[in-house]
């Protein structure tokens, strides 16, 4: 147990609490270290049938990495962000491999790293307070944190459309795009997990698992998502950012116009390989593939200018006026994007391989 992760077993269930409610519990570095050593300690404890992780407070689960941390690191060039983003995603392959039933409760806030640490595991929780975003593109970066592999695998183009955009989604848009599973009131979620805790499992715990979170199940309506995905299809299924910005314009529609001004907001060099990115991430064999690719595009674009010009435009003084470098789509070259995806060599990740950095 830590002051920023609270970390216990009770009955049967092996419990993760972030806490850091006044930061929205974002992920710091130690709270990476303690949410891997708990996990890697519970794989052989047969005591524990179950992992659950919440958030402290009501705000949310997670917004993301310590963003701030971040930006110091890159400020100093003391290789924190490096090591930070190794680490974390060496957590996120282990959650998409886990043995055990990971049930992460999706309830409020759930951005960036909050993702990672919630949409890869075996049981995915949202809530009617539930709100969900990769807004990495609005501060110079991609979505990471496996984030490439689940927009890839999301239906036709709507992880295109939100790794992009950065579009805020609810609970049951959660459960269409395949970043969440079921939707449970958020004033049942202290019995559910209770009931989790103490269940007396069989043989079968995930299907045990499964079986009970149906019985607290709730849907809330029609996915919105599901709804426009048409539109969304027409207009993200091209392989340039330009491309699918002329598309937006012509569609005449008010989601196309929403579209236009999103994007208009973005960094021009981070939409490029993002989308670079979840074309190539449909391409690989699994997660760790994914992972050792994010962390080449994650380690390349710390280097650019566009990630600490948007955290200090978005998150330190918050002025919201980053100066992107390029400015414009047009002016980003091709190399410049395929330069992020160039091997680190004996800097490489090496989770698809085995040798781990």
């Amino acid at each position: 147990m830590t002051d920023e992760l609270i970390v216990r077993q009770e009955g049967s269930a092996g419990r993760i609490t972030l806490n850091r409610p006044k930061a929205l519990n974002a992920l710091s570095l130690d709270m990476v270290h303690g949410m891997l050593a708990a996990l890697e300690s519970w794989q052989t404890d047969e005591t524990v049938r179950v992992v659950i992780v919440d958030g402290a407070g009501e705000r949310g689960l997670c917004a993301g990495g310590d963003i701030r941390a971040l930006y110091k690191s890159g400020q100093e060039q003391d290789g924190v962000a490096q090591k930070f983003w190794a680490d974390e995603y060496k957590l996120n392959a282990l959650i998409a491999n886990y043995p055990k039933p990971y049930v992460a409760i999706m309830d409020g806030i759930v951005m960036g790293g909050g993702v990672g640490i919630s949409a890869h595991g075996s049981n995915r929780l949202v809530t009617e307070r539930s709100m969900i975003a990769m807004p990495e593109t609005a501060i110079g970066l991609f979505p990471d944190v496996g984030g490439t592999w689940l927009l890839a695998n999301a239906p036709g183009e709507v992880g295109t459309f939100l790794g992009l955009t950065g579009h805020r989604i609810g609970a049951q848009d959660a459960i269409y795009a395949g970043l969440a599973d079921v939707e449970i009131q958020s004033d049942k979620l202290p019995n559910l997990i209770e009931v989790l805790s103490q269940a007396d499992y069989g043989s079968d715990t995930r299907a045990d698992v499964d079986s009970l979170l149906r019985s607290f199940t709730v849907n809330s309506g029609q996915s919105q998502l599901a709804e426009i995905r048409g539109q969304i299809d027409q207009i993200f299924s091209f392989d340039s950012v330009e491309e699918i910005v002329t598309a937006a314009e012509k569609a005449d529609s008010d989601l196309g116009q929403k579209i236009v001004k999103d994007l208009a907001d973005r960094a021009p060099h981070s939409m490029k390989v993002t989308l670079a990115a979840i074309r190539k991430a449909s391409t690989l064999g699994g997660i760790e593939e994914d992972l050792d690719m994010e962390y080449r595009l994650a380690c390349r674009m710390f280097e650019q200018k566009d990630f600490s010009e948007g955290v200090r435009a978005v998150v330190i003084d918050k002025t919201g006026n980053p100066n992107w470098s390029p400015a414009t789509l047009e002016a980003v070259p091709e190399a410049m994007v395929s330069d992020c995806f160039a091997s680190l060599g004996s800097n490489e990740l090496g989770l698809s391989s085995g040798i781990i950095r």
